[in-house]
């Protein structure tokens, strides 16, 4: 029987032990799987994990690979953003991502194949890529340089998988990703709320952009106004209600702490978003507001007019907003990934999440005993009901114990004139969430200037997820993908779109690598959709309506 260590520090331990007695360089884990590799051997399941590096990067069921686009002027004059020579506004060299894309003189096909070796050198499957562009507002480069971007992007997935040479075109390099082995299954896409327009959104379907993320900060317009966004409330909702007819799914980034704000102010802002129907945003990236440097706020912070939320006060915030994060809502970061020593005055924790959710004994000693009790009332219990904190992937293995009869739970609410229905598959105690899927019913009086023919009287699924670690393309099950989950939401969704809502077509806004999934289960692909009519349908099972 082999003995295999119980943790990455036991694996660890017993590496230093061979280079000891070996006299060599500790062996680095990238080696040994390439190593195992080269030699034909296969590697356990449990191996595999303890070398895989950084394992947190595909734990949610997808590898995201995030690249930048050259810089470009701005359409905005916001006095948080710094502007650093050679970088899109907003970013610094310094960060993990743009630092990347600056080795890579910012070219996609060089980004996203590099980072695919990277990745595929340290033991993570990449079948299932999820591109996500930044480098500020897509919506304001020229037409011809998104083009030729994503374009390379396409051809980078394509040619990773020994497919050569290159498209023609784009919508030959979308074709063949179709089935190539590394699939972009989903395309983000950076830019402000006021480019949000029905042409601009059907732009994005032709790239296959499956979300959007908009920078919001605030839907204080007093605020907005005071930091130089240029944006209104109304622009929001607006282009919210534009993203959700459209059938993308879509993230705010949201900013604490901006000029001219209070704790107290934020946190009537951020209810306000999670509670209103003209938001109620799928995902959200909270980027409190730091004083950077080359950055108008930088002088005001200077000059003693501006000062910046610190730890204390910042975590004191998201405990309050945690309590009010609604099931459908994944919040993705809770600080920019910028350096420490890039930061002149703001918070600086560069675990945050770890400590709030994870270091209950250290969150008492920052908060102190009196706000810690006033918060928990005496006794932690981690508050966030949100996605990110109950998906599978994050469960310790007592969760998993307890959690081997899945329920189908289903949490309907108003946005945006519509009606969205969230199905997901989570233990008997809601705690752990192993599958999800959007599904919309559109407001009737929204009238679709573009691709009519499959979202006018449709129904619309803008979101399929199983979660757990990345499970390759063809692969066997594990905790959460290749279970059918998948099938039995979609199965669902089309039950209540043709039975409750008297419906007659589905139409789902899918990835260029997941056309092939949905044709799986009779859709076809037309105006950039996967799109059915409902007369039959798969089989459904009994659904548990949720009181959370």
């Amino acid at each position: 029987m082999v003995d295999i260590p119980k943790d990455a520090e036991e694996m660890e331990k017993r590496k230093r032990e061979f280079s000891s007695r070996e006299k060599c360089e500790v062996i680095v884990n990238r080696d040994l799987i390439m190593m195992a590799r080269e030699s034909g051997i296969e590697l356990s399941p449990e191996v595999e994990k303890l070398l895989l590096k950084r394992a947190v990067r595909t734990i949610s069921g997808v590898t995201p690979i995030g690249i930048l686009t050259k810089a470009y002027p701005c359409p905005g004059r916001c006095a948080f953003c710094p502007t650093e020579a050679r970088m899109p506004k907003s970013y610094l060299s310094s960060q993990p991502a743009a630092a990347r894309a600056l080795r890579n003189k910012f070219h996609p096909y060089r980004q996203v194949a590099s980072r695919i070796a990277a990745l595929e050198d340290s033991g993570h499957p990449v079948s299932k890529l999820e591109i996500i562009v930044m480098g500020g507002t897509w919506s304001f480069l020229p037409r011809r340089y998104q083009n030729w971007y994503i374009k390379n992007v396409y051809d980078a997935a394509n040619q990773a998988s020994g497919i050569k040479p290159q498209s023609r075109n784009l919508a030959e390099a979308i074709q063949i990703n179709e089935t190539a082995k590394h699939r972009i299954i989903g395309l983000t896409l950076e830019t402000r709320p006021d480019h949000i327009t029905q042409d601009e959104l059907a732009l994005m379907r032709t790239y296959g952009c499956t979300r959007v993320e908009i920078g919001v900060q605030t839907i204080d317009d007093e605020i907005s106004d005071l930091n130089l966004r240029d944006q209104s409330k109304e622009e929001v909702a607006e282009a919210t209600k534009l993203m959700r007819e459209y059938g993308f799914k879509f993230c705010y980034h949201l900013m604490p702490g901006l000029y001219g704000s209070t704790p107290e102010k934020d946190l009537i802002m951020l209810r306000e978003i999670f509670e209103n129907a003209d938001y109620k945003p799928d995902f959200v990236k909270i980027y409190p507001c730091q004083v950077l440097p080359n950055s108008l706020l930088a002088n005001w912070w200077k000059e003693g007019k501006f000062e910046p939320l610190h730890d204390v006060e910042l975590i004191k915030l998201l405990l309050k907003m945690k309590k009010f994060v609604p099931e459908w809502t994944r919040i993705m970061r809770l600080l920019r990934d910028i350096p420490v020593g890039n930061i002149l005055s703001g918070a600086k924790f560069s675990n945050l999440r770890q400590i709030l959710k994870q270091q209950p004994k250290k969150l008492k000693e920052i908060l102190g005993e009196e706000d810690f009790d006033e918060i928990f009332h005496g006794k932690f219990a981690w508050p966030c009901r949100c996605i990110r904190c109950r998906e599978v992937g994050f469960a310790n293995k007592r969760e998993l114990d307890s959690s081997s009869n899945l329920k189908l739970v289903r949490r309907d609410y108003d946005a945006a004139g519509g009606t969205e229905t969230f199905l997901s598959f989570e233990s008997s105690d809601e705690k752990t969430l192993y599958a999800l899927l959007r599904l919309r019913k559109p407001d009737k009086k929204f009238v679709p200037t573009h691709f009519s023919s499959v979202l006018k009287k449709a129904a619309l699924i803008r979101e399929v997820h199983s979660y757990g670690s990345e499970i390759m393309v063809g692969d066997s099950a594990g905790v959460g993908q290749h279970r059918g989950l998948g099938r039995k939401l979609i199965a669902e969704a089309e039950r209540i779109a043709r039975d409750e809502w008297g419906l007659k077509r589905m139409t789902i806004i899918a990835g260029v690598g997941t056309r092939e999934y949905y044709r799986k289960f009779g859709y076809t692909e037309k105006c950039t959709y996967m799109t059915k009519r409902l007369e039959g349908g798969l089989t459904s099972r009994k659904v548990q309506k949720s009181n959370s």
